[in-house]
């Protein structure tokens, strides 16, 4: 009995083990060349995958600018910074869902004044180059700041702002006629007191709604990142993805590749939410902080069938 019980015991283990290596591990986009020991965030990817628009900003965010580097025989070339970026504060680089249009938020000058607020910005891609940038019409742009937005297949923009009580909600605005409706506060489910969300990317077709918030519960202790589901008109309450991809640092600035495969995400992972047996040395701490995993923003990517099989209501 003895031994049929530790066979059990052992299978048990074994099976719960193999469980376990089947789970996906992100995996950082651009070691070396995208992602690397400054301080990015973002990573918005070409519909054919060759292209990534992503933020380098300057700790702690006294400046944005947004780059793109091209993938060549397999590999990510050095970045370049987008022509109409590089002096003010610019983040958040979404594409829209045909690809042709940068979405961004800047605190640039509006109509020649200086500006301290984010507004939502568009840039489009010609065959002749970069067209723009200038301030989206309607209803995405209040006094308040907005620092994030994205559009869905249907041309309703989905974003989060400041302009109701100085805490980042998200909003909807939908497009009705070719004109954008006044803005949405989505509601108790979505938004709430303590809860900060700055990113909130809809799903082209409208299922799903990924979101980077502080505040919202459970949580790893920072930023983590959620899903909610629309259910028939009603958004679900939102569900943490998990420790796969949120950690004790901050997790933020989700993405879906265009063909629905990778899901895209920033995580401020490293040398401080390691578990170590002793401290560091002087020679060893300045060794680390030098490098990609030193607390600063790296870009990731984890399969996005894992993400919708793990959180499905």
């Amino acid at each position: 009995m003895k031994t049929i019980l530790t066979c059990m015991v052992l299978a048990f283990l074994g099976i719960q083990a193999r469980a376990a290596s089947d789970l996906p591990k992100p995996e950082m986009i651009g070691e070396g060349i995208v992602s690397t020991p400054d301080d990015e965030f973002g990573g918005a990817l070409s519909s054919d995958g060759q292209t990534i628009y992503y933020d380098i900003t300057v700790p702690a965010h006294y400046l944005y600018v947004m780059c793109e580097s091209h993938l060549v025989d397999g590999k990510w070339q050095k970045p370049e910074v987008l022509p109409f970026s590089g002096w003010y504060r610019d983040s958040d680089p979404v594409l829209t869902p045909d690809g042709k249009t940068l979405l961004f938020a800047s605190d640039r000058p509006r109509n020649g004044v200086e500006s301290h607020n984010f507004y939502i910005w568009a840039a489009t891609k010609t065959a002749k180059g970069w067209e723009g940038p200038r301030p989206l019409e309607g209803a995405v742009n209040s006094e308040g700041s907005q620092v994030f937005a994205s559009m869905a297949a249907n041309g309703n923009l989905y974003f989060t702002s400041d302009r109701k009580n100085g805490e980042f909600d998200i909003y909807r605005s939908r497009l009705v006629n070719g004109k954008y409706k006044d803005a949405e506060d989505l509601g108790p489910a979505m938004n709430g007191e303590g809860i900060w969300s700055l990113e909130a990317l809809i799903a082209p077709d409208e299922s799903y709604l990924l979101i980077g918030s502080f505040g919202r519960q459970p949580s790893f202790g920072n930023s983590d990142l959620f899903i909610s589901y629309n259910q028939n008109g009603v958004w679900s309450k939102p569900k943490n993805l998990g420790p796969i991809i949120n950690t004790q640092a901050r997790e933020y600035s989700p993405r879906v590749t265009a063909d629905g495969k990778w899901f895209i995400f920033t995580s401020e992972q490293g040398m401080q939410t390691e578990k170590r047996d002793q401290p560091f040395s002087s020679e060893e701490f300045s060794g680390r902080a030098r490098g990609n995993l030193n607390g600063l923003g790296n870009i990731y990517r984890i399969p996005m069938d894992y993400v919708l099989r793990s959180t499905q209501p």
